[in-house]
């Protein structure tokens, strides 16, 4: 009586190609596989069938492709040789990569050379079983993530390097910004690799570049690390320096507008104005002016203090208009006789005594008469205020004022 045989599949996820150990059945024996695998039937050497997914007995139906040698052989009854490969195509995952030296290029931003290395992950997939087993396993019953990365390693160090080398310079990325490229760089790298892989009937389902090893402390790499980032920091700093001056003056403009309304609320509340006050401003600067006596001056107080409102302007007002209108009265006419009756030098309005000879003369009226235009002039007036003649001449040495016509500086006796 023949033994059947129940064929399925006993190895890990970590497992690319698993040959099954029985090699003798008979057309009683059952295969079963797995959603995830397919099985490739072999005999004589050679490939037959692939089975995919499902649950099959070994009946001249099910193979047609050695049915009648099989009939022939066994009458399908006796036992025969073939063998069985599991091929497990789910997703490999975590397998890791790293080139196995640096990778030697001239940075494309900077132009100046640089040694980088390179490693992560990658996740591959069994995808034509048929290939995969005739070009890569061959007679060998077992094909591990360990076995496949050795088998690979050679050509997958040769051809990362070179396609990383050609990517960063395609894509002119700046090995001091590579860190925020990784994403980019491993697509493109997927690309470029996905051919090679095929050629295998593996399929390269992802790949991903998860460090760049950079040369820290060669001298040259630092010279324009140092360089790259001082330009960022020197935008930086102008950006705050003129965010900073903005706020600065923002702050002392606010500043003046609180010093404003400060000042507007104390005017309100003791009664007055802008006008007002520039107006009292004024008035205590004319009553410093050494001119104030004059009448022109006189004058320009009057019409300052005619917009000055209020009590305080009103009263001030009134004592300036007063002054000019006792100053515009006719002064009462001179003494007919304004000569020294000893020396007969003429003397200056009000002078009781002369100045050349000193002779004491009577009491002279309190104006005098302009020697230019013949006009009235106020006592104490040192300009005419018809013409402008000025009445005193200045010392040159002490730089007092002297009256027309003397001989000696009053001040200091400097003879003139």
């Amino acid at each position: 009586m023949a033994i059947a045989y129940i064929i399925k599949y006993e190895g890990n996820n970590a497992t690319f190609v698993w040959k099954h150990p029985a090699e003798d059945f008979n057309c009683l024996t059952q295969l079963i596989v797995h959603e995830s695998q397919e099985a490739v039937f072999f005999m004589n050497g050679q490939a037959q069938d692939v089975f995919g997914p499902g649950r099959y007995t070994l009946e001249t139906q099910n193979i047609p492709k050695i049915g009648k040698l099989l009939n022939r052989a066994t009458g399908d009854r006796t036992p025969f040789h073939c063998e069985v490969y599991f091929v497990n195509k789910t997703e490999q995952m975590c397998i890791k990569w790293g080139t196995d030296s640096r990778v030697q290029y001239v940075e494309p931003t900077y132009g100046f050379p640089i040694s980088i290395g390179a490693s992560g992950e990658m996740t591959l997939r069994a995808e034509d079983s048929l290939k995969l087993l005739v070009k890569l396993v061959g007679t060998e019953a077992f094909l591990g993530q360990q076995q496949l990365t050795s088998y690979f390693r050679a050509f997958l160090m040769t051809k990362v390097k070179t396609y990383i080398a050609s990517v960063i310079k395609a894509q002119k990325i700046d090995i001091f910004e590579i860190d925020e490229q990784l994403q980019p760089l491993s697509e493109a790298l997927k690309g470029l690799l996905r051919g090679d892989f095929a050629d295998y009937g593996i399929r390269l389902e992802r790949f991903f570049v998860m460090n760049i090893v950079k040369p820290d402390g060669e001298p040259m790499y630092e010279k324009f690390k140092s360089l790259h980032f001082r330009q960022y920091a020197d935008i930086a700093e102008a950006k705050l320096q003129q965010t900073v001056g903005v706020i600065n003056a923002q702050t002392d403009a606010q500043k003046t507008v609180i010093a404003s309304q400060a000042l507007a609320t104390k005017r309100a509340q003791e009664g007055y104005t802008y006008q007002q006050e520039r107006g009292f401003d004024v008035a205590s600067e004319v009553a410093r002016n050494e001119a104030v006596g004059q009448f022109t001056n006189m004058g320009v107080g009057l019409g300052t203090m005619a917009g000055v409102g209020g009590a305080v302007a009103g009263m001030v007002g009134g004592v300036m208009t007063g002054a000019v209108d006792g100053a515009m009265q006719e002064p009462p006419k001179p003494a007919a006789n304004t000569a020294c009756p000893k020396c007969g030098a003429l003397l200056p309005a009000g002078a009781r005594f002369c100045l050349i000879c000193g002779e004491q003369v009577a009491e002279k009226s309190a104006g005098a008469i302009c020697p230019d235009c013949g006009k009235p002039v106020p006592t104490g007036a040192k300009f005419c205020p018809e013409c402008g003649h000025r009445f005193a001449a200045v010392c040159p040495k002490c730089g007092k004022e002297i009256p027309a016509g003397a001989k000696f500086c009053m001040e200091c006796g400097e003879k003139l």
